[in-house]
């Protein structure tokens, strides 16, 4: 098993210590949670057989504390944006 770093965004109107308890019971204990310009994320290092696999049980844990997940970064994903970026010009 590896542990895998991204990071999930998802709507909550504002983070409080309710917010942060039902992430933390919900099996959100490994991610940092924060919001930046009012978009809350959740910053994990997250044991998983795989990138993807962490990812979804990462995803389920959201859900289960009640929260939408709007969108997932991985350090690859950015990488590889900023390249793409570097191509283009």
């Amino acid at each position: 098993m590896s542990t895998f770093g991204f990071t999930i965004y998802f709507d909550i109107p504002e983070l409080t210590d309710e917010a942060l308890d039902r992430l933390f019971e919900a099996g959100c204990d490994d991610a940092t949670v924060g919001m930046c310009n009012g978009i809350a994320y959740a910053h994990f290092d997250r044991a998983a057989e795989t990138l993807s696999k962490g990812i979804e049980s990462a995803i389920h844990d959201i859900r289960q504390a009640g929260y939408r997940v709007t969108k997932i970064e991985t350090e690859e994903s950015l990488a590889i944006n900023r390249l793409n970026e570097q191509l283009a010009s």
